[in-house]
């Protein structure tokens, strides 16, 4: 697999991104004195004449088997965040260098998350049925419920939306543990940093957190992460949302631990599969909210995606690493058994505990 430890010439780009006109003269500033070829993403005839010669290409979609079989190509750039249908074995047996847009849209999903945590928590359905009825009391109980302030948020990855999330957890006056993949370091935002990298497991955050979100990146290991054991750990009071990828969670699992009670209820931003099949048992299980794979965009969405870019087209040709680059770690072949784990489990090796108090 090649790394980038050597400064790179970039001779010839192909481009497919759907950007205005002025956006795209942006990229081919950037990439120049480079030759720069930009077509629409459904041009096929286009795309294979470019990719003849092209050493770079940055893809309005994920890249296909045309890229990996390019002669010249180098390094790939897929617009979007989530690069799942990317990370293909055949790509790092090419030598492909992957990157994408992760973090571009990060605070607008860390905020649906809160939605989710915030609607769940006050019950929005049942008081926006107590509004069409124009009833003002009837809600026997609800000064049981509680706000966000002093519960425990547990946040799985610590990507740009996980980073995003931890931030606004704290401003809800919420203890912060994160467990993610690599070696673990004390961030801001952080009271408690869990790492499978350093043998923890998912013990202590499933027994602690009050709302779990999920914002890792799927791959063979995070399939069906979330399933019955993990359910069956949580507190019966807490809430799952999950604004990663609907394969990350065990659906069926998720669907009997609703109705049998062992979490409070979900908020699901994405589901297996998408669409939703409107006769999914999901859409009926009690306390759930399902929005269709949509969030707002932050309004400086495609500049960001831009700047996100450039600094890679820098860092490439001064041999850095590149941002948002994908590794063999994050495959996804869709036919790994999903009993696979990012760490032991409690009865191998319990969690070790890290307090943060510095930044990354």
């Amino acid at each position: 697999m090649r790394h980038e430890h050597r400064a790179r010439e970039i001779r010839s780009v192909l481009s497919t991104v759907m950007f205005d006109p002025s956006e795209v003269e942006q990229l081919r500033q950037a990439f120049a004195p480079a030759e720069f070829v930009h077509v629409q993403p459904g041009d096929g005839e286009g795309i294979a004449r470019a990719l003849e010669r092209a050493d770079v290409a940055v893809l309005w979609g994920d890249l296909d088997e045309r890229h990996i079989n390019a002669p010249h190509l180098q390094w790939v750039h897929c617009d979007h965040s989530g690069l799942t249908r990317s990370a293909l074995p055949e790509v790092f047996a090419r030598g492909l260098i992957v990157t994408g847009s992760a973090g571009r849209s990060a605070p607008a999903l860390a905020q649906h998350g809160f939605y989710f945590a915030l609607a769940l928590n006050f019950d929005a359905r049942r008081l926006l049925a107590m509004q069409d009825a124009h009833l003002w009391r009837g809600y026997d109980g609800y000064d049981e419920k509680r706000s966000l302030w002093g519960q425990t948020l547990g946040i799985v990855g610590f990507g740009h939306t996980a980073r995003e999330m931890a931030r606004i957890g704290k401003v809800f006056g919420m203890h912060v543990i994160v467990y993610r993949r690599s070696a673990a370091e004390p961030a801001p935002d952080v009271d408690i940093m869990l790492s499978a990298d350093d043998g923890d497991s998912l013990d202590l955050l499933l027994k602690e957190a009050d709302v779990v979100m999920l914002a890792t990146q799927l791959t063979d290991v995070t399939h069906h992460l979330f399933s019955a054991d993990e359910f069956a750990r949580m507190k019966k009071t807490a809430l799952l949302v999950n604004m990663s990828r609907g394969a990350v969670v065990d659906q069926d699992a998720l669907v009997k631990a609703l109705h049998a009670g062992e979490i409070a209820g979900a908020g699901l931003d994405v589901t297996d599969p998408e669409p939703l099949p409107s006769d999914s048992p999901l859409w009926d299980a009690p306390n759930v909210l399902i929005t269709p794979h949509r969030t707002p965009p932050v309004p400086d969405r495609t500049q960001r995606s831009i700047d996100i870019i450039v600094e890679n087209i820098r860092r490439y040709r001064d041999g850095e690493p590149l941002m948002n680059r994908l590794t063999e770690r994050d495959v996804y072949t869709q036919e790994q058994s999903p009993a696979a784990r990012w760490a032991p489990t409690s009865a191998q090796r319990p969690a070790t505990l890290r307090t943060s108090h510095a930044g990354e």
